[in-house]
């Protein structure tokens, strides 16, 4: 579908859409994933089942995580209800995604079994997806006492909600905002000066996204017990996604949630699993001496067609970098070393033998004949594009610290290479198939260096400390 390039997360560049005043074509599955909501699943249906969003475009999947007593449908609900039951694994991130599998719908949402919706909430969020494939919607909330729905009955409720009476039944703008989420959306003008940022405000319990960009991304993360939101979120910037808060998405979220309760343990919980799979949440990250699932930065050499002393010099630079959080591929030909008997030094292929042993055992290093398909797992990717220069031990850090504060999504490096952006690479192939150079520009930003601007010197000039070994005599003590 032809749709604008949208500037970093300057999603307010969309014309909006008034709700009640268009047409909706896009269906919608909403995914609720249950646990111990026997009290409130009824009420969350009811508020589905009266809304301005058209209902044969509706389906709703309810997803029992193996609930104790079986989930059964209340009486009230959206015309196309059904239940789907996990057989495999639990928790919140796997009942999503196997509610995601069964679902038919172009667009997914998310929906807490505990969210009594407004009569507008979907329709707000789906109109965004009428403009552009990789909108993220994020709908917003209210906490508040469940106390005043006690005796009402779901039919009741659907008719509270349907001439929005509901709005009305708490004082939305005296309960209790969800701090931390709208703390983010007013300090960023609604996250469109957040940049590659935005999705740290991926959280919360109702949102939506097109069922493509979802299997792009990669899907929930099932074997997290916490935090999956967040990990998603990451892997949806990744995938070249925009992140809109949409104001009039309203909900009341019913009672208080977990994460509100225990905060601190469930961040300390969280902590260990995003560090290590989250590259762009640097905060949780240490500086030097740690290596992580997925690296901050990638960098790619063809070895091919080089002698093996100039890539050595080149790898064993970045790897001396202050940086440690990157790993290296070494493209070559490496399936093709065979142990057949031959001389040592008349090897063919003694120059990939050399690459090869010199950093088989390095856990930083991947030694590939091609890069694997789909787009690069790291928040950056520097593609070297000849051995002839080297960074010096700051230089890849610091060019990395001056895009991150720009915002920029790409370097051009004469001489040396380019690093661009994950997020912008993907962002560009969203709206055209070509990633060119105006592209990135028009996405994120780049700018153009020296290699002796970026910190990269020739290759005989960086020198990799080395232990020294000659043989001494003891010293005295």
């Amino acid at each position: 579908m032809s749709q604008p390039l949208i500037r970093r997360n300057e999603w307010q560049a969309l014309p909006t859409r008034e709700l009640g005043a268009w047409t909706p074509t896009l269906s919608v599955s909403v995914v609720i994933p249950t646990w111990d909501a026997e009290s409130t699943l009824p009420l969350v249906l009811a508020g589905l089942a009266a809304q301005t969003y058209p209902a044969h475009l509706v389906e709703v999947i309810v997803v029992d995580d193996g609930n104790p007593t079986p989930v059964t449908l209340p009486e009230v609900r959206p015309d196309n209800t059904r239940i789907v039951r996990v057989t495999e694994g639990w928790g919140r991130a796997n009942a999503c995604h196997t509610g995601a599998l069964a679902s038919d719908g172009d667009v997914i949402q998310w929906l807490d079994a505990d969210m009594l919706t407004f009569r507008e909430h979907l329709e707000a969020q789906l109109r965004w997806h009428h403009e552009i494939d990789y909108a993220v919607v994020l709908g917003t909330k209210r906490f508040v006492d469940p106390a005043p729905l006690a005796g009402r009955s779901a039919g009741d409720i659907k008719s509270a909600v349907a001439s929005d009476e509901i709005a009305t039944t708490w004082d939305w703008d005296a309960e209790e905002t969800h701090k931390w989420v709208e703390g983010m959306w007013r300090r960023t003008d609604d996250l469109t000066l957040a940049g590659p940022r935005a999705f740290r405000a991926h959280v919360g319990a109702t949102g939506s996204l097109t069922r493509e960009l979802y299997d792009t991304s990669g899907g929930m993360a099932t074997s997290l017990r916490l935090g999956e939101d967040m990990e998603l979120g990451h892997r949806l910037a990744e995938a070249g996604g925009v992140l809109i808060p949409e104001h009039a998405s309203r909900a009341w979220h019913l009672g208080r949630t977990h994460v509100m309760e225990h905060r601190d343990q469930i961040n300390r919980y969280n902590d260990a699993f995003l560090a290590n799979l989250v590259p762009t949440m640097r905060p949780k990250r240490n500086r030097r001496g740690r290596r992580y699932d997925v690296p901050f930065l990638e960098v790619v050499l063809d070895s091919r067609g080089r002698g093996a002393d100039e890539v050595i010099g080149v790898v064993d630079a970045v790897l001396d970098s202050s940086l440690d959080d990157l790993r290296v591929v070494v493209l070559g030909e490496f399936d093709a070393l065979t142990d057949a008997r031959q001389s040592p030094l008349g090897d063919p292929q003694l120059e990939e033998r050399i690459v090869h042993r010199t950093y088989a055992g390095d856990q930083r290093v991947e030694l590939l004949d091609s890069l694997p398909p789909g787009r690069c797992r790291s928040a950056w990717r520097l593609t070297l594009d000849d051995v002839a220069n080297a960074p010096t031990a700051d230089a890849i850090e610091a060019l990395l610290d001056d895009l991150e504060q720009h915002h920029d999504g790409a370097a051009v490096i004469d001489g040396v290479g380019r690093l661009e952006r994950t997020a912008a690479v993907e962002r560009v192939r969203r709206a055209h198939t070509d990633v060119t150079d105006e592209r990135l520009q028009a996405a994120y930003g780049m700018i153009r260096l020296t290699a002796r601007d970026a910190g990269w010197v020739q290759r005989s000039e960086r020198d990799v400390p080395r232990y020294e070994g000659k043989l001494k005599r003891p010293l005295d003590r």
